[in-house]
């Protein structure tokens, strides 16, 4: 997988988790005026990979 950062229409930082078939699998779901801020939420998810599921 790999983590996609890019600058939208309005200017603002998002990122992409694509799955190794170049599907998308997460997104910020919000834009970052800052892209250390955007850089941040990646990190974010990287560090849930050990969070536990529930259901």
């Amino acid at each position: 997988m790999t983590f996609h950062l890019y600058k939208d229409g309005i200017g603002q930082w998002r990122w992409r988790l694509k799955a190794a078939n170049n599907k998308i699998v997460a997104d910020s779901a919000e834009g970052y005026w800052n892209k250390a801020d955007a850089e941040h939420g990646i990190n974010l998810v990287k560090g849930a990979f050990s969070a536990p599921v529930y259901a």
